[in-house]
């Protein structure tokens, strides 16, 4: 994954249709107990690698309410299985769908200090003025 929805959003939902990877779903759909605003689920988030801009941050209304987050792939399971943040999805056969076992494509322009500091998609690609 590395995109996060953070607390600025306003629940429009404006990025759930334009996601290509279906990994966004609304604050009422959210896997997170107390989920209070729409919510990329980890494990399917690709980063619109094949775009110059990922969808979601393309049609948010509000600058800088999408962020990046470390990459979804093994080096970070840790991250994001212990985290409060994300509710990984288990699925019946193969099991936790964590970066060990299914990681996820990742922007490699995109530093790993920008996304320890979940810089914003917009302020990285310059879609603000």
């Amino acid at each position: 994954m590395a995109v996060l929805i953070t607390d600025s959003c306003i629940n429009c939902d404006a990025c759930i249709e334009e996601c290509p990877a279906t990994a966004i779903v609304s604050a009422d759909e959210s896997p997170l107990r107390n989920g209070e605003y729409t919510y990329v689920k980890p494990e399917k988030c690709i980063e619109c690698v094949d775009a110059a801009v990922p969808k979601c941050a393309d049609v948010c209304p509000t600058e800088e309410c999408i962020v990046w987050d470390m990459p979804y792939i093994p080096e970070y399971n840790g991250y994001f299985v212990h985290s409060d943040r994300y509710s990984i999805r288990e699925h019946k056969k193969k099991g936790l769908m964590s970066p060990a076992v299914s990681p996820m494509p990742w922007r490699e322009g995109i530093t790993i200090e920008q996304r320890k500091a979940h810089v914003s998609i917009g302020q990285t690609l310059r879609l603000y003025n």
